[in-house]
């Protein structure tokens, strides 16, 4: 398969940047997502983590996964309170919420955005999607009372988006969630 090639970690698909190696790991952008690529990764023995956004952020020229020098990028996952909650609820700082109706509760919250982006800062998550959002996501900007999730497979970090910081809460799914890096 001539047209797909592997140099410097960099996977290239018929020209395009489309994803990056990380041990034995490929983190490739979802849109290309083929039988054909699938399989050149497991000939090469890596198994592919279908990602959204990593050609946009490799065009950028961002230095990411195994190439990267920095800690390792998480996942990251936006929750935003369902549409059918009570509306005093929304856009509300912590103390109110935690006052009026107790510690956020996943069932409160959908997820609308799951994927991997160039940093696990909360603060650049949160300017990212209040003012460009990344393909996939499926929300309002962000503002007060969303919660930002930053996950790997060691565990999650999740912060309530307060008044002009971010509040390190407690916040467990109900149940199990299929990460991108999962296949069925």
């Amino acid at each position: 398969m001539p047209g797909i090639t592997l140099k410097n970690g960099l996977i290239s698909y018929y020209g395009n940047p489309a994803g990056y190696v990380e041990k034995e790991k490929a983190v490739v952008d979802r849109i290309f997502k083929s039988d054909e690529l699938s399989a050149w990764l497991e000939n090469r023995s890596l198994t592919p983590q279908w990602t959204d956004g990593v050609m946009e952020r490799l065009l950028a020229g961002e230095r990411l996964g195994g190439i990267e020098t920095a800690a390792p990028l998480k996942n990251v996952r936006i929750w935003q309170l369902k549409p059918d909650v009570d509306i005093h609820m929304k856009f509300i700082p912590y103390e109110e919420m935690v006052r009026q109706f107790g510690e956020p509760s996943p069932g409160d919250y959908r997820i609308a955005y799951d994927g991997q982006l160039d940093t696990n800062d909360p603060e650049t998550i949160y300017e990212r999607f209040s003012t460009r959002q990344p393909p996939g996501f499926s929300g309002h900007p962000l503002s007060m009372s969303d919660i930002i999730e930053i996950y790997s497979d060691a565990g999650s970090e999740f912060y309530y988006a307060d008044r002009k910081v971010f509040r390190q809460i407690e916040f467990e799914s109900l149940e199990p969630i299929q990460t991108m890096g999962m296949s069925m």
